[in-house]
């Protein structure tokens, strides 16, 4: 074997095992290790049969990703002991391309803010709401206006539905929908006075939470509430959803973090975060990583699996967010700050910070999608810088296409109507969708274990014992034989009985002590045993 073989040889090694773990990323859930315990053949070949065309398609789009993905995440390398937070915005719009320099720009309406923005799926479009009624809708690839409006009113929060054609606004007394033109189309009066929402775009439920600490989910396409749960804790102005799994996580003035489903009317978790109010809630795409910000000066990560604390660092943060790549934005006051795992060992440090003008007070960070931009919306309007490594380089057509035309919209929107998942499909883990559940052993019936034991003891007494030698052949030691063989088959069942009467009054003792009675029945109570 020449050289020329060996190379090749190890680059097709390198080549398998690169696939095999871009393969994870696209299989759908975990694979079912369980298939052989089912009981029926037709659901099992069936299951097996999808689970190969699974593994197959997740090979292809891996291929697709290693030899067709045209763009690689950028990111700030430095050289000797300069570092990547003192590196300014101007120093980096001089260094890139035309079409990125222009996404750095600034938005001064002082007479109408402070803002909220919002972004699709796509990153293309975005929402902008000022609190002093101002609405409106910018496309961010042409940098143009479609639409703006004047409501007159109060506005604390917008959102996108599921495409940039509608659009939620949460207005001083009530929450309303429009369209892309600016028309009114709905007005969803029993939200009341809602401070935060949020789109849960694979299940179509709007998510709100009024003054009143209310939880409200309504289904945007039957328009029916699917759920109205008072919180208990007052009143709120963080939310945030997990992406992952659909759960909503609300943060409170008592420092804890709740996360809801809208099949719940109690949270799903409960967890004491900070000493003080919650200022801010993000969560990571991965779902599994909970930034949390509060006004005991503290940002802490969280791992949602085992529901504790990861890092702690000092500071305060009125905002936070994660971008696609797992960057975290820290905003308060005027100073945004960016933090980076550049390790991958979920340790955050210092990457990027930027400085707005003096008094500019921030209300919202919000990253673009698919682009290297962080939107800030503020007290004298919004703001666009640059942060590179922020965004997935590579959008998938399929999932959200920045440069759909019109007639691939209407096709996306009927596809995704048709797979809209149900609300009971939203939970911490929703790996378990997917899974077989093993069957479980049934207890046998009390008729069914007795002739079970008669039919043990009809097998014994039709046993013949071996001859045995002179004098061990008597009638008395044969009979005593039989004795011991019966009671041998008998024990088990006869244990288990026991067991089972014994866990009954434990059960009942239990429940009776549990129980205060009224002072009349208390002499006839059982009066526990002095030591």
């Amino acid at each position: 074997m020449d050289k020329k073989d060996e190379i090749q040889i190890q680059f097709n090694m390198d080549t398998t095992d690169e696939l095999e773990l871009k393969m994870d990323k696209y299989l759908r859930g975990g694979k079912l290790t369980n298939l052989e315990q089912m009981k029926d053949k037709k659901l099992r070949t069936q299951l097996t049969i999808r689970e190969q065309l699974y593994g197959k398609s997740a090979k292809a789009a891996a291929k697709a990703e290693k030899w067709l993905m045209p763009s690689e995440g950028g990111y700030l390398e430095t050289e000797g002991i300069e570092k990547t937070w003192n590196i300014r915005q101007e120093a980096i719009a001089r260094e890139v391309d035309i079409s990125s320099a222009r996404k750095q720009f600034d938005i001064i309406l002082p007479e109408l803010g402070p803002y909220t923005l919002d972004f699709t799926s796509s990153g293309r479009y975005m929402a902008i709401g000022g609190r002093k009624g101002h609405l409106g809708i910018v496309d961010m690839i042409n940098l143009s206006l479609i639409r703006e409006m004047q409501v007159r009113e109060t506005v604390r929060d917008v959102v996108f539905l599921h495409n940039e054609l509608f659009f939620a606004a949460a207005q001083k007394k009530y929450l309303y929908i429009y369209n892309r033109e600016g028309t009114e189309l709905h007005c969803l009066k029993e939200h009341g006075a809602v401070s935060r929402l949020q789109f849960l775009e694979h299940h179509f439920l709007l998510a709100s939470v009024n003054k009143f600490g209310q939880l409200h989910y309504q289904d945007i396409t039957m328009g029916a509430m699917v759920g109205n749960f008072r919180t208990g804790v007052g009143r709120t102005n963080v939310m945030q959803q997990n992406p992952f799994n659909g759960v909503v996580g609300l943060g409170h003035s008592s420092g804890t973090v709740t996360m809801w489903k809208p099949t719940s009317s109690a949270p799903l978790v409960k967890m004491l975060c900070h000493h003080g109010p919650v200022s801010a809630l993000a969560f990571h795409s991965n779902g599994h990583l909970m930034a949390t910000a509060g006004q005991d000066k503290k940002i802490k990560l969280w791992d949602l699996r085992k529901f504790e604390a990861l890092q702690i660092l000092p500071g305060h943060a009125s905002n936070l967010d994660f971008s696609q790549k797992g960057l975290l934005a820290c905003g308060n006051g005027s100073f945004v700050q960016v933090l980076g795992d550049s390790s991958g060992s979920q340790n955050y440090s210092r990457y990027m910070t930027h400085s707005m003008v003096k008094g500019y007070q921030i209300g919202k960070l919000v990253f673009r999608p698919y682009e290297d931009v962080l939107g800030i919306g503020h007290s004298q309007g919004w703001s666009s810088i640059l942060i590179p490594g922020a965004g997935e380089p590579n959008f998938d057509s399929w999932v959200a296409n920045p440069f759909e035309t019109s007639k691939q919209r209407r096709e996306k929107e009927i596809k995704t109507l048709l797979d809209k998942l149900p609300p009971e499909t939203i939970m911490l883990d929703p790996s378990k969708i997917g899974s077989v559940r093993t069957a479980k052993k049934d207890k046998k019936t009390k008729q069914e274990r007795d002739a079970e034991m008669e039919a043990a003891v009809e097998g014994v007494k039709g046993a013949k014992l071996k001859n045995k030698t002179k004098g061990r052949n008597k009638p008395g030691k044969v009979a005593h034989k039989k004795q011991e063989a019966l009671a041998k088959v008998k024990r088990p069942y006869i244990e288990q009985k026991v067991q089972e009467e014994e866990d009954i009054i434990r059960k009942k003792q239990k429940t009776s002590e549990g129980v205060e009675l009224p002072k009349s029945l208390e002499r006839f109570a059982r009066k526990k045993a002095s030591t």
